[in-house]
């Protein structure tokens, strides 16, 4: 399957679900609401056509309005990628737990929530893994954060 054939298949199978944006540069980008997220992650592994069994990447985006939760994923039988990502409020951004889907998520949902306070709900054992585990100096990777020995760099 060609990268337009994948598109056009996500756009009648998935038609509501996922809207493609126009952000992919490599492999196709969609988003989806943090609402579907088990249902579409679960289609997209189970679906015959796409079988998208291995879980590449889980990162975590402060644009300083809004945080994003960016997926990537990929198909080991049909060699296929794509990426798709869930738009969370500053104020309370919780996600649902895709580790029954994808257990290589595990670490990258704790990573969300312990750098960014993306909180992972039903995820079974959010605890620090690369933080001192008494932190509490907020979430470093917030665009926001500050520490009193941390210097900020320009943005360019």
């Amino acid at each position: 399957m060609t990268q337009d054939e994948l598109k056009d298949y996500v756009a009648r199978r998935y038609e509501g679900r996922m809207t493609l944006l126009d952000t992919g540069r490599v492999e196709p980008m969609y988003e989806v609401k943090a609402s579907q997220l088990v249902e579409v992650a679960k289609s997209l592994r189970d679906d015959e056509n796409l079988r998208f069994d291995f879980f590449c990447n889980l990162g975590g985006v402060d644009t300083r309005e809004h945080f994003e939760a960016v997926y990537s994923i990929a198909s080991t039988i049909n060699r296929l990628r794509l990426d798709f990502k869930i738009i969370l409020p500053r104020e309370g951004a919780e996600i649902e737990s895709v580790q029954d889907i994808w257990p290589a998520s595990n670490w990258y949902e704790r990573e969300i929530w312990e750098l960014f306070g993306i909180n992972v709900k039903n995820h079974g054992n959010l605890t620090r893994f690369l933080l001192p585990d008494d932190w509490d100096q907020g979430f470093p990777m917030r665009k926001d954060w500050d520490a009193p020995d941390f210097i900020r760099m320009p943005e360019l």
